[in-house]
């Protein structure tokens, strides 16, 4: 039984390794999100830093639209990055956890 539990806490800390190297993965990986027309493109990290925002000229006269498609185009690059973010990291942890009597359906 403590072979086990030995076994299971060897487990858990090489899962939190590779979470925290999927963490840091996550930040080379970038997404590039748009607002209607691509008058306003976001680019971001799946770890859901914003890298660059490029404005085309033509919308910097309407001052209430650049403003609504900054958020449009950072809500769906922050919503995208977060898919990714969440499926990579419960991919990892999925992966490393002990089978523990029970728990099964957990990381579906």
């Amino acid at each position: 039984m403590f072979g086990d539990m030995m076994g299971m806490m060897g487990k858990l800390k090489e899962t939190q390794e590779k979470i925290e190297a999927t963490k840091l993965r996550l930040n080379s990986v970038t997404l590039q999100e748009s607002s209607p027309e691509e008058l306003v493109n976001v680019t971001i990290t799946a770890n859901r830093e914003v890298k660059a925002i490029t404005i085309n000229d033509r919308i910097l006269k309407d001052k209430d639209q650049l403003e609504d498609y900054l958020i449009l185009a950072i809500n769906k690059a922050i919503t995208e990055a977060t898919k990714i973010n969440e499926a990579e990291l419960a991919a990892v942890a999925k992966e490393g956890m002990p089978n523990i009597p029970g728990m099964g359906g957990l990381f579906k």
